[in-house]
């Protein structure tokens, strides 16, 4: 059975950058998909990536989902 993760309301995320697991629930994708965008550079939004890891912008999935900042 998958361990099941919570996130909080994008509206509360105060951070300007959410992990790729995050990012894939509030687009409503799968992470593996979210790297796909981050190696082909073909999403609607790209990642930052900082230490390695890629953080997307959380401006950017809200102007993704039409949802005002």
């Amino acid at each position: 059975m998958a361990m099941q993760t919570t996130f909080p309301l994008l509206e509360s995320v105060n951070s300007p950058t959410v992990d790729t697991a995050a990012a894939a629930y509030y687009l409503n994708r799968r992470p593996q998909t979210m790297r796909g965008w981050a190696c082909l550079e073909n999403g609607p939004l790209r990642p930052v990536r900082i230490h390695g890891r890629l953080a997307w912008p959380v401006a950017e999935i809200r102007r993704v989902l039409g949802v005002a900042a």
